[in-house]
């Protein structure tokens, strides 16, 4: 599970799993050590976390002062940090769609940001239906829905709740374009089919939940077809 704390990916491990030596350059072992922002920089693994830590990660995490973090991985030894995440949270549903139309692929720009169509989940709807309307709405252009991508988690704070949002991707293809128009009460401004090279500069542009999605479309679709 990746969970995107103020645009910071924390990638929170399961019991006994170790972290991949290529995601981090140092360790803190917080049974050992206190968490403090100095001790967060660039990509850290924080080992024995327990329901105090997560408190001082998250306060740190969301804090307005600019720290020098680029990602955190988390893992305990014996707390039930997802359990931790349900109490502390309330889950929202939602999905989208990485749209395809032949080697391009649609960005949305929104709030002075490149995105990718999303919305929430309505009652009585499957994620896939979730996906396809969303998309759909947001960008009046047919779709034929494909594999699913990924799952991404971000949280984020709503009349003083705080709050995360479960958002399922899945890959689709463009049947139908011709009518393509952002929808304005979305706060959509542009809608743009992007090269692999423009995606790449648009997402210096963008979120880091948005980058993790091309990753994994890269990763899971894209090579195993190839």
């Amino acid at each position: 599970m990746v969970l995107f704390i103020n645009d910071i990916p924390v990638r929170i491990l399961d019991p006994g799993e170790a972290a991949d030596p290529g995601l981090y350059n140092h360790i803190l072992d917080a049974a050992a050590e206190s968490i403090t922002p100095a001790k967060l920089i660039n990509n850290v693994w924080i080992r024995n976390v327990n329901e105090g830590d997560m408190d001082t990660l998250l306060k740190f995490l969301n804090s307005n002062v600019p720290t020098n973090i680029l990602s955190v991985i988390v893992s305990t030894s014996g707390f039930e940090l997802k359990k931790y995440l349900r109490l502390k949270f309330r889950v929202v549903k939602a999905a989208g769609g990485l749209v395809r139309k032949k080697e391009k692929f649609l960005m949305i720009y929104r709030l002075k940001k490149w995105d990718l169509p999303k919305g929430k989940r309505e009652k009585n709807e499957n994620y896939k239906e979730t996906a396809v309307r969303e998309v759909e709405e947001e960008t009046n252009i047919s779709v034929k829905l494909g594999k699913k991508i990924c799952t991404t988690w971000h949280t984020y704070t709503m009349n003083k709740r705080a709050m995360i949002k479960k958002t399922r991707w899945y890959l689709m293809d463009c049947a139908d374009d011709s009518k393509m128009k952002p929808a304005a009460e979305e706060d959509i401004e542009e809608l743009r089919w992007m090269t692999r090279k423009e995606v790449y500069h648009a997402l210096e542009h963008s979120y880091k939940s948005i980058s993790y999605v091309f990753e994994q479309y890269y990763k899971k679709i894209e090579l195993k077809s190839a």
